[in-house]
């Protein structure tokens, strides 16, 4: 039996201490709630203060099976809560313990943290799939 794993390590600058305190509290307070819930908010994914440049930053990694969704609803969350602004991104990979078709890729997310959305992705398997078919795609 093969085990799959979504592995990431990214970190975000909330802009100062303060902010860095209130985004753990937050993520303790889900994580908390997660115990009893059927469809955990912050499942996935680990956070954890930094101490590069004044406090203000949050590294943001998988637990072994990353959750990529759970990362951009909690950051969306972050962002209204501590009117964080600016772009802000992070890429994964796909891996199998063992070796499996379409069981490896990667992709990367971007997000506007002021308007409070996605605005772009993509996935290399996607990508793949879609030039091996003679699509139209950029290198």
């Amino acid at each position: 039996m093969a085990d799959y794993f979504t592995h990431f390590s990214c970190l975000i600058d909330v802009g100062s201490a303060d902010k860095a305190a209130r985004a753990l509290a937050l993520f303790q307070e889900l994580r908390a709630a997660d115990q009893d819930a059927a469809d955990p908010e912050v499942a996935g994914f680990t956070l954890v203060h930094q101490d590069a440049p004044e406090g203000r930053t949050l590294w943001i990694h998988d637990d072994e099976h990353g959750d990529v969704e759970a990362v951009i609803r909690f950051v969306l969350r972050l962002a209204d809560e501590l009117d964080l602004t600016g772009l802000w991104g992070f890429q994964y990979a796909l891996t199998c313990s063992r070796p499996r078709l379409d069981a490896f890729g990667d992709g990367a997310h971007v997000i506007d943290l002021g308007a409070r959305k996605s605005i772009g992705w993509t996935s290399t398997q996607e990508w793949l799939a879609a030039a091996l078919n003679g699509e139209d795609v950029d290198a």
